[in-house]
């Protein structure tokens, strides 16, 4: 869980910054461009992922031995590495994704995706396998994993299907609504589309 908790510091600072960036390019009216740090985003978050999942997968059999002494708990660990290597993968992906939505606006969508995927969906399955199917911490943790799974599923689906035209609009109608000014006539006086 230290290591996990580790590599996600990365996640979460790609997390703020593009839910920032992906603001900021939507409300100057520059939707090609906030679309192209979305993938940027991504994929670096998910190459960082499979780096750190690949270094731990190299050392499984030493890096326990920084942790404990036990020789069980050593063993426990090698053998839960491919599934921490695949959370840190997962883990990379999903806070940059949740930190798009929330860029563009969509708040209360993550808030949703992330209460049903854990609460009602991850937790449960958890649960049932841990102690009903008798998986243990392996159980568990396949659970928590599924939740992320389905999560980061469904972030991509509705970032996939964005208009991100439309959303450079919405944009620029909450900054008018709010008493804010949009550059957007001055960079394009004739209303020409983004190039």
């Amino acid at each position: 869980m230290n290591i996990l908790g580790w590599t996600v510091m990365v996640a979460l600072g790609m997390n703020a910054a593009i839910s920032v960036r992906i603001s900021n390019e939507l409300g100057a009216a520059h939707p090609r461009t906030a679309k192209f740090a979305l993938v940027v985003a991504v994929s670096s978050s998910f190459i960082i992922g499979l780096i750190l999942a690949a270094i731990l997968l190299i050392f499984r059999k030493s890096y326990p031995t920084l942790f404990s002494s036990d020789v069980k708990v050593q063993k426990l660990v090698e053998e839960l590495t491919p599934l921490l290597a695949l959370c840190i993968v997962i883990d990379n992906v999903q806070p940059v994704l949740s930190g798009v939505a929330i860029g563009a606006g969509w708040q209360a969508v993550v808030a949703y995706v992330n209460i049903g995927c854990y609460y009602i969906f991850g937790i449960p399955l958890g649960l049932i396998l841990g102690y009903k199917v008798g998986l243990g911490v392996k159980g568990i943790w396949y659970g928590m994993l599924s939740g992320t799974v389905v999560q980061t599923l469904i972030l991509f689906w509705i970032i996939y299907r964005t208009n991100w035209n439309k959303e450079a609009s919405i944009a620029e109608d909450r900054i008018k609504r709010w008493g804010g000014e949009t550059d957007a006539k001055e960079n394009n006086p004739k209303g020409l589309p983004e190039t």
